[in-house]
């Protein structure tokens, strides 16, 4: 059982790297010369000019207070509470904004952290975001579950997210092989 863990846990870290590589849109707040890593020139950056960039090469520099998720990006405490109160209200599986919805709620949980730390938003928001990111991912679990109960059709395989594919796999043959178990005549 281990190995199906480590598994899964190796696909869903690989997924997110795939997000992480994917480019997001970024607004800049202070003018920044720019930056050479491993021979690869990021920058310079004007402030109020917006630029697209990898999320993982964005990150530091959010973290330093030069660039910040542009509004178009933005997935916050009340965008979270949209999708899960909508999850919540349709037992069907809902098609989510993109492959990555999941993947982009957990990175943008560090952002909200991050502004709470530096007092741009108040605790209570965090808690929200908490919340709601909880509550989307447990009725989204539910409705995987009741899924991998029956024959996935392809409808239903295009509302998955990438991280809830490779999940999706590994439970419906879980549950196949237990429910076989008890159901099979003794050979």
């Amino acid at each position: 059982m281990l190995s199906l863990k480590d598994d899964l846990n190796d696909s869903l870290n690989r997924i997110n790297f795939v997000y992480q590589n994917q480019e997001i849109q970024t607004e800049c707040i202070r003018d920044f010369k720019g930056i050479s890593i491993l021979s690869k020139k990021l920058g310079s950056f004007k402030k109020g000019n917006q630029y697209r960039i990898k999320l993982f090469n964005a990150i530091p520099l959010i973290e330093h207070g030069i660039l910040k998720i542009a509004a178009i990006e933005k997935c916050d405490n009340v965008d979270v509470q949209r999708y899960a109160i909508s999850e919540r209200d349709d037992r069907r599986l809902k098609e989510l904004e993109s492959k990555f919805f999941l993947n982009k709620v957990k990175e943008f949980k560090y952002f909200m952290e991050k502004n709470v730390r530096e007092n741009n938003k108040p605790k209570a928001t965090l808690d929200k975001f908490n919340s709601y990111m909880s509550n989307l991912i447990d009725s989204r679990l539910l409705k995987l579950l009741r899924l991998a109960q029956t024959e996935l059709t392809i409808a239903d395989e295009k509302k998955l997210t990438n991280s809830e594919e490779v999940f999706f796999k590994h439970i419906s043959e879980i549950i196949n092989t237990w429910r076989v178990f008890f159901l099979d005549t003794r050979k």
